[in-house]
């Protein structure tokens, strides 16, 4: 699976962005999806995590509420909806797919791929 995270932007503090994740390869459905961020000097950071069939979410406290992960199957793509954004949001994001039977989807360290990164800069 080969993913491409894009959408990302400079954006104004109480604004909004979409990012997308376009996967390439078979059985996409297969696969939990999952969006990480990261600032330079710190750990990735789990954001936000959606089931294969997209019927169950799990996110950071640190969004919840003002995030919305979403996949479209059909088309092989994870949208992350961001609103009211902060800039403590500012950071590189990146979408990754885990194998169905991982004991954790929200470690990066037990991500099977990883897309490429998309820059936020949420400015005050």
């Amino acid at each position: 699976v080969q993913l491409q995270a894009s959408g990302g932007g400079l954006v104004q503090a109480g604004g909004s962005l979409r990012l997308s994740c376009a996967a390439s390869g078979r059985a996409f459905s297969l696969y939990v999806m999952d969006w990480f961020r990261q600032v330079p000097g710190k750990e990735r950071e789990f954001v936000a995590v959606i089931g294969g069939s997209g019927g169950n979410t799990l996110y950071a406290d640190s969004v919840k509420g003002r995030f919305t992960i979403s996949r479209d199957n059909a088309k092989n793509m994870v949208y992350l909806e961001m609103n009211t954004l902060k800039p403590e949001d500012t950071a590189v994001y990146y979408c990754a797919a885990y194998q169905a039977g991982s004991s954790s989807y929200t470690s990066p360290r037990l991500a099977s791929y990883w897309g490429q990164g998309t820059q936020v800069t949420v400015s005050s």
